[in-house]
């Protein structure tokens, strides 16, 4: 594959619509974006692009129950009509792989990794739809604090008693934008799949492009957690965090559950990314959670500042990754210099014992928005 990467770069670049307010290929009505976001992932199997067992690997089968389609604005409809099965912008990306080293032997074996073997990381979420529910609710719990007498350390905080309606509606739509994403991701891995095999002329087969995990993000779930020594239930919310459920969980999937759940963290488009494990401690002192990715450095205007008259692509080029982006801007905002260190990151993370490292991957073809 490596001789052909600036083909297949080329080619998913023009197949996945990528960059600001992009648009996909799917031409949908409002009726087909409430199924989707009562579905999930699985309206995307049931209309070709993927597997069952593309569901059965994802996290919670690829939908949330008791996503509510009547609590969603027509703005939100209006901004997610176009945008299912597009990568976005920012730091979304879609980064074609190789397995340059591996820590746990069985486990990587257990996840079907192995070392220089070839692989795909998307990383993007619910786009308009789901930045539209944000801006709404946003008002709302503005709202609420004052209509429930609540004080709040920072003006940036919003929030509503759980059981009250604006609470209640807001984690209907935001289950229903979680269920948005998890089907965007889904279209995106089949389009995936099918540029490959178009790209190399192989067989589904031949391909062998499985799916690891598809874990959420920026998501508030309510869970079952022991807190000194009582088995309490909480809403946990993941903001820059990512879910690392231990070995034995129920909701991880059987072929996991041994091992404990896949926790995918994206580097810098010119660095690393890694696959590790959740485990017991993450699950007595972090609410079985770990780090989301490496965290910024510097603000995109600083970016900006410090790229001014670089040409990052040819800095990628050199170090031997070919990326292709909707603009130079982006590449600017998103330039490694502008992130921490992901090894380092997860490094901490290791040693603190709440996720362990399985494999680290490098990036050889990256798509930015």
């Amino acid at each position: 594959m490596l001789p052909r990467i600036r083909d297949l770069v080329e080619v998913l670049y023009r197949e996945i619509p990528s960059g600001v307010g992009s648009k996909g290929k799917l031409r949908l009505t409002k009726e087909d974006e409430k199924r989707i976001i009562r579905k999930g992932a699985i309206w995307a199997v049931e209309h070709g692009m993927g597997e069952r067992e593309d569901v059965e690997l994802s996290e919670s089968g690829g939908a949330l129950e008791g996503a509510d389609p009547s609590v969603i604005s027509d703005r939100a409809y209006e901004r997610g009509v176009a945008q299912q099965g597009t990568l976005g912008s920012g730091n979304h990306f879609l980064e074609i792989q190789y397995v340059e080293e591996i820590y746990d032997q069985a486990a990587a074996d257990k996840l079907g990794l192995f070392p220089n073997q070839v692989t795909v990381m998307i990383h993007t979420g619910s786009r308009g739809f789901g930045h539209q529910v944000c801006t709404d609710y946003l008002e709302i719990m503005e709202r609420a604090v004052k209509k429930y007498g609540i004080r709040l350390p920072d003006r940036e905080l919003a929030c509503a008693p759980f059981r009250s309606p604006e609470a209640q509606d807001y984690m209907a739509a935001m289950k229903a934008a979680a269920n948005y994403a998890w089907a965007n991701r889904q279209c995106i891995t089949h389009w995936c799949r099918e540029a490959i095999m178009k790209t190399l002329g192989i067989s589904p087969n031949a391909l062998g492009l499985k799916l690891i995990y598809d874990v959420a993000h920026n998501i508030a779930k309510v869970e079952t957690h022991t807190i000194n020594g009582e088995t309490r239930r909480l809403v946990v919310h993941r903001k820059g965090a990512t879910r690392a459920f231990a070995p034995g969980h129920p909701e991880l999937p059987d072929v996991y559950r041994t091992i404990g759940q896949p926790v995918l963290i994206p580097g810098d488009m010119g660095r690393a990314s890694y696959v590790l494990l959740g485990t017991d401690k993450a699950m007595a002192e972090t609410f079985g959670s770990t780090c989301h990715g490496a965290g910024r450095l510097l603000s995109r205007h600083q970016a900006i500042k410090q790229a001014r008259g670089r040409a990052i692509w040819r800095e990628m080029e050199d170090a031997g990754i070919i990326v292709r982006s909707a603009g130079k801007k982006t590449l600017a905002e998103e330039m490694s210099e502008a992130y921490k260190d992901i090894s380092n990151v997860v490094d901490v993370v290791h040693n603190a014992g709440i996720s362990r490292k399985v494999a680290k991957m490098r990036p050889i073809g990256v798509v930015k928005g």
